[in-house]
């Protein structure tokens, strides 16, 4: 048994390259030093550390989800649900981002299980471990665009209207508006990432990032600087996905030809 256990750790050890766990380590150790640095005050009678335990969960979860991602593994999808459960519960503890909230309690988690079950359907010929991926079109682009603005000014006007008060800006009405556009924003974005994500197309990877940096502004408004450290590992591994996703691609007309809806 114990050989078993010790045989499986190593496979995982060694499914990931040398960047690859570099990466995934620099970002989660700078997150507990930021946590230390930065340690958060309680918000809503729920104790600080509680809230800074959530922050690193969802850290840690997120960065592997986004590695598993990168290598085109369904299996990403799994850790994902994890990372949902947590995010909802970090949206109510701390009373906010409701727009987020209901993306991913409507959205992402059945997204995740069906994307799961459609990434299985399409494994790559030559390793059944990687999924084909491929690329959008130039109108199905401009159409998303348009949906993302629409979304976000009428999402965004409801939740200002919405009164469900928060510590989490010390009262400040004009700081809570300008959240609540953004994040109606990031949920039309992270919407978007979800459907190129299940059907496997490379944008997914720009819709991440578009999604880091308006997270970021959230986070830095919000004063949540263990999280700003999350956002610069998924900018970062952004552009290596992206990277590798076009590689793939480039390599394999085949996946690039694919017109199938899933």
């Amino acid at each position: 048994m114990e050989n078993k256990i010790v045989k499986k750790t190593k496979e995982l050890w060694n499914y990931f390259t040398t960047y690859e766990k570099i990466w995934f380590f620099s970002i989660l150790i700078l997150a507990v030093i930021f946590a230390f640095l930065f340690p958060e005050e309680d918000v809503n009678g729920i104790n600080g550390s509680l809230i800074m335990g959530l922050y690193l969960a969802d850290t840690f979860l997120n960065i592997l989800c986004e590695l598993l991602i990168s290598k085109q593994s369904k299996w990403n999808f799994i850790v994902s649900l994890l990372v949902e459960i947590t995010e909802i519960a970090i949206c109510i503890v701390l009373s906010y981002r409701f727009a987020t909230m209901a993306s991913t309690l409507f959205f992402w988690i059945p997204i995740d299980i069906i994307s799961f079950i459609n990434w299985n359907k399409h494994p790559d010929k030559a390793d059944d471990e990687i999924t084909k991926v491929r690329k959008l079109s130039g109108l199905a682009e401009v159409l998303i665009i348009a949906g993302i603005v629409v979304w976000t000014l009428g999402v965004g006007y409801f939740l200002t209207t919405l009164e469900i008060g928060t510590d989490l800006f010390g009262g400040n009405e004009l700081l809570e508006n300008i959240v609540c556009y953004l994040d109606a924003c990031t949920s039309a974005v992270g919407i978007a990432n979800g459907v190129f994500i299940l059907l496997r197309y490379r944008e997914q990877w720009i819709a991440w990032y578009i999604s880091a940096i308006l997270e970021s502004v959230i986070n830095i408004l919000s004063g949540q600087y263990v999280l700003l450290v999350l956002k610069v590992g998924y900018l970062t591994n952004t552009t290596y996905g992206y990277i590798k996703w076009t590689k793939y691609i480039k390599e394999h007309k085949e996946a690039a030809a694919d017109k199938a809806l899933f």
